[in-house]
């Protein structure tokens, strides 16, 4: 089925052994059981919220492995979706080579309607905020602050859950609360804020700074938190080498911003079908993510 696995991207599993579930931006899921899930990271690639034609080669790999990473190392926060069910096991045996390294089997968990979005760096959407209103997301920041610079404490701006193709929209905390409850509502602030806070220690003790980055959340059926989908990847954060940081800059980054920047230098309105990828730029972008990898886990 898969001979060339290790050399071929993967843009879509197809896989026969197990019941589709659904195909996100990026993560194509199955069912296992009544209870479990298996959730496959391909080597798509979206970027402002429109899947891209050309695959990320290695980029599946790098995404699971960090979330896997990171799943363990922050387990004494809050409960995650992991359960130590390897993969290859739960398909067929010509199937295997599809899901090896780029899968993850999960506990099967009711997603919250919010993205957990936290800020330690002032950028993005963002930066273009506070450079107008001297605020973030309708929270209140000193004047004076530059491009890039470090936040007094990391920010919760929490947003909504677009579907593929649609775009999150910033959500006050007020809207959060109205959502899943006051007490769920500072569950997930608080805790989303301890993942940053010693994601964001580590990962500078390893030359990276995680400028902001989403977490998402799930409960099991007795209503208790757990944290799910990608963790920390440089799909869901903007990771900065700490030796090139310099406040008033843009820095370079380990994320697809590279793609980004690529991307905001065309004439494309952001809206589907997105244009193709330059060679170079894919090669470019797998190399980052790679070191992203090697960097913050050690691979």
């Amino acid at each position: 089925m898969c001979a060339n696995d290790m050399i071929s991207p993967l843009f879509e599993s197809h896989l026969k052994s197990l019941p589709f579930v659904s195909r996100g931006k990026v993560r194509d899921i199955y069912a296992v059981g009544e209870d479990k899930l298996l959730v496959i990271a391909t080597d798509r690639l979206s970027a402002f919220d429109v899947v891209l034609p050309d695959p990320i080669p290695g980029k599946g790999e790098v995404l699971t492995r960090m979330t896997e990473f990171w799943l363990r190392k922050l387990a004494h926060i809050v409960p995650n979706q992991l359960t130590d069910i390897d993969p290859t096991r739960v398909v067929a045996a010509e199937e295997a080579c599809v899901v090896r390294h780029r899968a993850l089997v999960v506990k099967r968990l009711a997603p919250l309607p919010i993205e957990a979005v936290v800020r330690g760096y002032l950028l993005g959407s963002g930066w273009k905020e506070y450079q107008q209103t001297g605020k973030v997301c309708g929270i209140p920041l000193p004047v004076g602050l530059a491009l890039a610079e470090k936040l007094p404490q990391p920010l919760f701006t929490p947003s909504t859950k677009a579907a593929v193709g649609a775009h999150d929209e910033n959500i006050d905390y007020a809207t959060v609360e109205k959502m899943i409850g006051v007490e769920m509502a500072e569950a997930v602030r608080s805790t989303a804020l301890n993942l940053y806070r010693e994601a964001a220690a580590y990962a500078e003790s390893r030359g990276i700074l995680i400028a902001d980055t989403k977490f998402e959340f799930g409960l099991d059926e007795a209503g208790r938190l757990h944290l799910i989908d990608e963790v920390l990847t440089p799909d869901s954060s903007r990771f900065w080498p700490a030796d090139a940081y310099r406040p008033g800059e843009n820095p370079p980054s380990f994320d697809k911003q590279f793609v980004r920047d690529y991307l905001e230098a065309l004439a494309w309105n952001k809206k589907p079908p997105a244009p193709h990828l330059p060679a170079e730029v894919i090669e470019k972008t797998a190399a980052k993510y790679r070191e992203a990898l090697a960097r913050l886990v050690g691979i």
